[in-house]
């Protein structure tokens, strides 16, 4: 019976594939259709926003050149180049983009050699212009001349446009009735499938009933520990009695198992005596772990070398009980590994040793000597210890430092040494990664002086100082004059090149106590502590004409000479504790300098009324 139901479902199987099959084929090519409908649509709107833009660049173009006649500035005359390239690569696109309608690219042809005719117009003022003679490209334009070609060119492109619009329109009409007729396919077609997946799932339902409930009592005789419970009655399909045969081989592994459990535990027994056995070790194991989980995060939230060397020579003695030793660590040129932590009263060489001269940091792992004369002595060991233990401390494959111990490491202590060790160089290179985060984050990139952030923090310090009745504090705002021709002309990488220079230099000239920071773009601030700005003003000056004598050259290319203005003030006590009353008088100095004529270096007038009144 089942037999001949397996048939009738794949027969109705063979019906929703060839129905699916049809369908997808209808919707495919109702969707190509649709598809081919929109990209004429968008293709009309391409057309009319290009012409739009042709005409715009056009008008645009007009006005440069009156701009440029009328103000004599040449930024008008690259206008009036650039909108004219872009009109008539314009019209030239729509040229092309009509090629499929034979009407509407005759007239485009049209507009353009009307464009060409009048951007020939517009040129004879222009040229005018750029050798001089502005009066007679005055009268030209004044003349009117080349008006009704504009004019001319506006009818044709209203022509054009409203014929693109119509086209447009009916398009989206089509574009419309297409994908109205897609979706009553849609519809339909899902309609009929789902019919069919009912009837099909009728059949099946009826089909896998009995077997169903037959299995289902055999499984809730099993649930009930009956575990003989077997299906013996026929199933009335191939499909059923395989999954029989499989519930019977089941049932079958269920009581082997259950055989074996028994076995089973006889064997947790003797693992539970092993158990106990090793509980002491794993509890001295357990207290190892937390004195050194409690060391680690300690470590990790340290923020000084002093600090890490305190947790060393506090935990390390706990965690190796009577073992004296010291923390060797790599110094900031690596030639030489210096003592950070000792304990135990171990004796050591203040000054470090080379690399080369311990085995363990040699060969990448441990190194002991257990007897005396039992293996080579380092040399940093020397005659200090005939039994001594060398760790190497590694963190992502590079050594960072040694543990160096005094004994032997035995038994247990081997782990305790290993997570010992792996959670110093952990909190080394995490120090170390700290270290240089902070100094990414206060340092502008580019110029490798003081940024922003970092200036603010400084300034609101040194203000504090000053309140305290400590030495007088000034600040300078300056910026490159004209730095944006660097980029115009030469690019941004040349911009960056004269950054870096006028960096260099402000660094180099500025004294140690003074903090030179990059304050944005092309401005840089200058906080000089312990100086007035009456002061300060004759090193800044020496600053100026150091950068105004600079000869910029990138790459074999002459980039030429520049200059800064300069702003100088300093606080008093009626400015804000923030230091922004100070920063916008030395920026008011320093756009005072730029209004009288820039390279030159002013003082904020406030401070000087305030010092003429001292005295």
């Amino acid at each position: 019976m089942l037999s001949s139901l397996s048939s009738r479902i794949a027969m109705l199987g063979v019906v929703v594939v060839v129905a699916l099959t049809a369908l997808a084929a209808l919707l495919i090519h109702a969707s190509l259709d649709t598809r081919d409908s929109f990209g004429q649509v968008t293709h009309s709107a391409e057309v009319i926003e290009t012409m739009t833009q042709a005409l715009g660049e056009l008008r645009d173009a007009e006005s440069g050149q009156r701009g440029f006649i009328i103000t004599h500035n040449p930024v008008f005359a690259q206008s009036f180049e650039d909108r004219i390239t872009g009109s008539l690569s314009d019209i030239s696109q729509v040229v092309l983009l009509t090629a499929d309608n034979p009407v509407q690219n005759m007239r485009a042809n049209e507009l353009r050699r009307l464009i060409r005719e009048r951007t020939a117009v517009l040129r004879g003022p222009l040229d005018l212009g750029q050798v001089g003679d502005f009066d007679r490209a005055a009268a030209m334009v004044a003349s009117g001349r080349g008006r009704d070609l504009m004019s001319t060119i506006a009818v044709r492109a209203r022509t054009f446009l409203g014929e693109e619009r119509n086209l447009q329109t009916q398009r989206t009409d089509a574009a419309g009735q297409r994908l109205t007729g897609v979706r009553r396919l849609a519809i339909a077609g899902v309609a009929i499938i789902a019919l069919i997946v009912i009837l099909v799932s009728g059949l099946v339902i009826r089909g896998i009933k009995q077997p169903s409930i037959l299995m289902k009592e055999a499984m809730a005789d099993l649930g009930k520990g009956d575990r003989s419970a077997r299906i013996t009655s026929a199933m009335g399909s191939r499909e059923f009695d395989d999954l029989a045969m499989g519930y019977n081989a089941m049932a079958e592994l269920l009581e082997a198992a259950v055989a074996e459990q028994v076995q089973s535990e006889h064997q947790l027994q003797h693992a539970n005596g092993e158990l106990v056995r090793n509980a002491s070790s794993m509890r001295e194991r357990g207290e190892a772990i937390e004195l050194l989980g409690g060391m680690a995060h300690r470590m990790q939230a340290a923020r000084t070398d002093m600090e890490l060397a305190q947790i060393v020579q506090l935990f390390v003695p706990r965690v190796l009980p009577g073992l004296p030793g010291a923390l060797f660590v790599h110094n900031n040129s690596r030639n030489l590994l210096t003592p950070m932590a000792t304990w135990g009263g171990v004796a050591i060489e203040t000054d470090g040793f080379a690399p080369d001269q311990c085995w363990a940091l040699r060969r990448g792992q441990s190194h002991f000597v257990a007897v005396p004369g039992g293996d080579i002595v380092c040399a940093h060991v020397g005659d200090a210890a005939t039994v001594y233990h060398c760790e190497p401390l590694l963190a992502s494959g590079e050594v960072i430092g040694v543990l160096y111990l005094q004994g032997m490491i035995t038994g247990d202590s081997r782990f305790q040494l290993t997570v010992l060790a792996e959670n110093i160089a952990s909190a080394l290179v995490n120090h170390r990664l700290q270290r240089d985060l902070r100094e990414q984050t206060i340092r502008d990139p580019l110029t490798g002086l003081f940024n922003r952030r970092y200036m603010e923090e400084t300034l609101a310090i040194e203000i504090a100082r000053a309140v305290r009745g400590g030495p007088p504090l000034s600040l300078v705002m300056c910026d490159i004059d004209h730095f944006k021709r660097f980029n115009d002309e030469f690019g941004h990488d040349a911009g960056d090149f004269v950054l870096h220079a006028v960096a260099n230099e402000l660094r180099a000239r500025f004294r140690d106590g003074d903090v030179v920071c990059r304050f944005g773009g092309e401005e840089f601030t200058i906080i000089a502590p312990g100086t007035t700005a009456e002061t300060l003003l004759n090193r800044v000056e020496i600053v100026r004409q150091t950068i105004a004598d600079l000869t910029l050259e990138q790459s074999g290319k002459r980039l030429g000479s520049t200059t800064m203005s300069f702003g100088l003030a300093t606080w008093n006590p009626d400015m804000s504790r923030d230091g922004t009353t100070l920063i916008q008088t030395a920026d008011a100095a320093l756009y005072q300098a730029k209004r009288e004529g820039r390279n030159r270096a002013i003082v904020s007038p406030a401070r000087m009324l305030d010092s003429s009144a001292r005295r």
